[in-house]
């Protein structure tokens, strides 16, 4: 079966064709980060407008690499949220048009969930199941239960910022550029991350939550009390100590939710799981199998929409409409 995937969840348009799940023909993606970093995040008007102006030829590039036409196409998998209202619509509407004209069966996919996909479709099936799904992106946190594809109970997630949001926050207030994660990455490879001691959030009664508001302020205030200009020492320890701190938390609540149940792997997606630190943290202290989705699988993207999709029950009707927010379920 051939999908076409279609991804507009927020600042990347991306098409992709996909055989069967698991085998990538094509997956094109039109990145917006030289329209959003002068303004240090994503501006929701800006970001649909260049869907607009890009999706056509996005789509049409997937298909020429994929040496396939629309009328090769089995099912068409649109990515229905969670994400920008706006975004949504012009993905969701698109897929529609396409599906309405060639009368091609429509799935709309769960963005989250796609993210972990992302993870299993880069490594050669059977999955290890019941698993632990853990999404680090810019705009979600979360733990989930895995035991199979479709199959989730949410274990946890941010109460307020998301760690990538907490990554691009941090590293606009040291002054590097956006989008943060990799900035505050590579300024910590020269920095002492014993040098500030920044703590995570804990959430009262939900130990396996997540919070990074207070450490994003705990950053603004070790700023604002270190002398003017920051010394490039300042920032490289500021970053170092911000990072481990982060993702010592992650590995934290990992360590917890894995003391219950029989999981037997790990799966991770989302934009942060690029970081090296962080890979090789959770390779040091974890002692499951750990898999990681492959590097172009990690930002959004069409493919892991369309993979999905191949597992999903087509809409009748083309009865698909955005939600900006879908709770997992199990």
């Amino acid at each position: 079966m051939l999908v076409l995937g279609i991804e507009t969840t927020c600042d990347e348009t991306s098409c992709a064709v996909v055989k069967d799940g698991y085998e990538i023909l094509s997956n094109v993606i039109s990145s917006q980060i030289d329209l959003h970093k002068e303004f240090g995040g994503v501006v929701p008007e800006l970001a649909c407008r260049r869907h607009i102006d890009v999706i056509a030829p996005v789509y049409m590039e997937s298909l020429k690499l994929a040496n396939v036409t629309l009328d090769d196409i089995d099912r068409i998998a649109v990515a229905k949220g969670p994400g920008l209202i706006g975004a949504l619509l012009i993905g969701l509407h698109f897929a529609k048009s396409l599906a309405w004209c060639r009368n091609i069966p429509l799935v709309g996919v769960n963005h989250i969930e796609a993210h972990l996909y992302a993870a299993l479709m880069s490594h050669s099936p059977p999955p290890l199941l019941p698993a632990l799904g853990v999404v680090l992106s810019g705009g979600h946190t979360s733990l989930v239960h895995m035991e199979g594809v479709g199959k989730y109970k949410l274990l946890a997630e941010t109460i307020d910022d998301a760690i990538g949001e907490a990554f691009d926050k941090a590293a606009k207030m040291l002054g590097l550029a956006y989008p943060g994660g990799p900035y505050i990455e590579a300024k910590a490879k020269q920095g002492d991350p014993s040098r500030f001691s920044f703590k995570a959030g804990k959430v009262k009664g939900r130990p396996l939550d997540f919070s990074f508001s207070g450490i994003k302020t705990s950053v603004l205030y070790t700023i604002r009390d270190l002398p003017k200009p920051l010394s490039e020492q300042d920032i490289c320890d500021i970053a170092a100590s911000f990072q481990e701190a982060v993702f010592h938390d992650v590995l934290a609540k990992i360590q917890l939710a894995l003391k219950s149940g029989d999981k037997k792997a790990i799966y991770l997606g989302g934009g942060v799981t690029q970081n090296r630190r962080l890979r090789t943290l959770l390779e040091e202290k974890l002692t499951l199998p750990i898999f990681w989705p492959r590097a172009d699988l990690c930002l959004d993207n069409a493919a892991m929409i369309a993979g999905l999709g191949f597992h999903e029950k087509p809409v009748l009707g083309y009865a698909l409409e955005p939600e900006t927010r879908i709770p997992f379920v199990a």
